[in-house]
C-alpha cells in the first residue's frame, strides 16, 4: 500500500510550535514511529507553507494513468488552510483516492475561526483532536476502506 502524507503550513515546526495544543513530537519522530509500526506501508511525506504548492502536490499524487492511481491514499492535514482555502477544497475533491483529513488539535474547541474546516465535506474521513496518533488512525482508516472497498 501507498500512502501519501501532506501536510500544510506551520508543520514544519511541530514539536516547538505551541506544544500545549501539538505535542511535543516533531514530524521527522512521527514519522520514524509510523514507518517502525506500518512496514508493510511505502509513505512519501511532503509539506509546504504554501497553499499553490500543496494543490500542486494533490493534483501530483492524482493519477500514473488513466486507470491506475499512483496512491492508495492521501493523509492531508492542511493546517490553518482547511479554514480558508477553497482552492484546496477543490483540489482534494478531484482526489480519485480516499483523503483522510487530520487535525492534531480539536479545531472544535479552539478559537471560533478555526472551528469551520471546508475540507471535511469533501474528504473521506476526518480524525481531529486526537493528537499525532491521528496519522497512524488514517492510515488504519484507508486500510479498512480500501478493505471494504475492494471485495
Amino acid at each position: 500500500m501507498k500512502i501519501a502524507i501532506i501536510n500544510g503550513p506551520n508543520l514544519n515546526l511541530l514539536g516547538r510550535r505551541d506544544p500545549e495544543h501539538y505535542g511535543t513530537a516533531s514530524m521527522e519522530q512521527v514519522l520514524t514511529a509510523l514507518q517502525r509500526r506500518r512496514p508493510d506501508v511505502y509513505f512519501t511525506y511532503y509539506q509546504s507553507n504554501h497553499e499553490g504548492d500543496l494543490i500542486d502536490r494533490l493534483q501530483a499524487t492524482l493519477m500514473q494513468d488513466e486507470q491506475t492511481p499512483l496512491y492508495d491514499g492521501i493523509i492531508l492535514n492542511a493546517g490553518g488552510y482547511s479554514h480558508t482555502s477553497v482552492a484546496l477544497r477543490d483540489a482534494v475533491e478531484l482526489c480519485t483516492v480516499p483523503v483522510v483529513e487530520v487535525h492534531i488539535s480539536n479545531i472544535y474547541a479552539r478559537e471560533p475561526f478555526r472551528r469551520t474546516s471546508l475540507l471535511t465535506d469533501v474528504c473521506a474521513h476526518s480524525i481531529i483532536g486526537h493528537g499525532t496518533s491521528g496519522y497512524e488512525e488514517a492510515v488504519v482508516w484507508i486500510e479498512q476502506y480500501l478493505r471494504n472497498n475492494n471485495t
